[in-house]
């Protein structure tokens, strides 16, 4: 049974003006270099590069064949989430990559398996444009960690995780608009410590923000990059709600209580670094993820798994394809 990566992205491969169809703003666009590269720009200023990878379904299945993928999860790029418009400005750029991302996956013959984005900043709209995609054939969501400063303990995103566990909704949450200064613009370290940081922080608001006490078991969420530098700093996190109960101790219970109300990917590129995350939530909270197609993800896909010594056949067997399943609902 090949390997299920969880943590994937796509851009489309052209779009509609969305000044004309959500209203007047910076908005992404995509500047068409040649048949297999392109650029994604805000406004006049250029985002990031992509190839044929992020659009092309032949492609994908190609590089999932030499990895040894038999299913890739396939989600929006963070930019298009539009958090800081209106909700019903948000909502029409959702439904029109949603649609855009079932085109992508719709030559994989089943093996692309499509989550949506939702217009996060508006519960309502939020909970009806899930369940819409989940009717046009999406299988799950992908949230941004935030919303401008409210985090994943927010009244209207606990109203939503709530709706997809009683909808069967899974969710994966990325890392997405990290802090900016001139120390986090070297060295790519927004991605390189920034990135970290944010799921770390998102895990914390989960525990803290009493969100795992109030959304039912059945809900399952998973966040991307090995949960960034949770597993490292629990022991950290379980000694400050011991010690500071006034500011820390919110929770019903301590943080290593909450260990198996959510997964993480495998993305962390070194056994080592699995190892923790695997001693840390246990290897059934653990799946593998890439981060294709952008240079910081990991090629081959499981090529940390395949390293880590440590890890039995059954353990190898559940990251690479048992939990996907599971969380996948298949």
């Amino acid at each position: 049974m090949g390997t299920i990566d969880v943590h994937t992205h796509s851009v489309p491969r052209s779009w509609p003006d969305l000044r004309t169809q959500a209203g007047p703003g910076v908005w992404p666009s995509l500047r068409v270099d040649s048949e297999r590269e392109a650029m994604i720009l805000l406004g006049d200023v250029e985002f990031r590069r992509v190839g044929a990878e992020a659009w092309d379904a032949e492609t994908r299945l190609a590089d999932m064949d030499a990895d040894g993928v038999e299913l890739q999860v396939v989600s929006p790029t963070p930019v298009f989430f539009s958090y800081d418009k209106t909700g019903d400005q948000a909502a029409k750029v959702a439904r029109i990559f949603n649609e855009l991302t079932l085109e992508i996956c719709a030559p994989g013959g089943g093996r692309l398996i499509p989550f949506a984005q939702v217009p996060l900043q508006d519960p309502d709209a939020a909970c009806a444009e899930a369940e819409r995609a989940m009717a046009s054939g999406h299988a799950g969501v992908e949230i941004g960690n935030h919303v401008g400063d409210r985090d994943l303990d927010d009244a209207g995103t606990v109203t939503f995780l709530q709706h997809c566990a009683e909808r069967g909704i899974p969710v994966f949450v990325h890392p997405w608009d990290m802090p900016s200064s001139p120390r986090l613009e070297r060295w790519m370290a927004r991605w390189l410590a920034g990135m970290p940081a944010e799921t770390h922080l998102s895990i914390i608001a989960m525990i803290l923000g009493g969100v795992f006490d109030r959304v039912p078991p059945s809900l399952r969420i998973a966040f991307a990059h090995g949960g960034g530098s949770f597993a490292f700093w629990l022991g950290r996190f379980e000694n400050a709600w011991q010690q500071r109960p006034d500011l820390v101790g919110v929770s019903e219970r301590p943080p290593s209580a909450y260990l198996d109300r959510f997964s993480v990917d495998s993305v962390v590129f070194d056994p080592i670094a699995l190892r923790l995350l695997v001693d840390t939530l246990g290897a059934e909270r653990v799946m593998v993820g890439s981060d294709y197609p952008y240079p910081l993800g990991e090629r081959p896909v499981g090529a940390v798994v395949d390293r880590a010594d440590f890890l039995d056949e059954a353990q190898k067997a559940a990251i690479r394809h048992g939990n996907a399943r599971r969380f996948l609902g298949r």
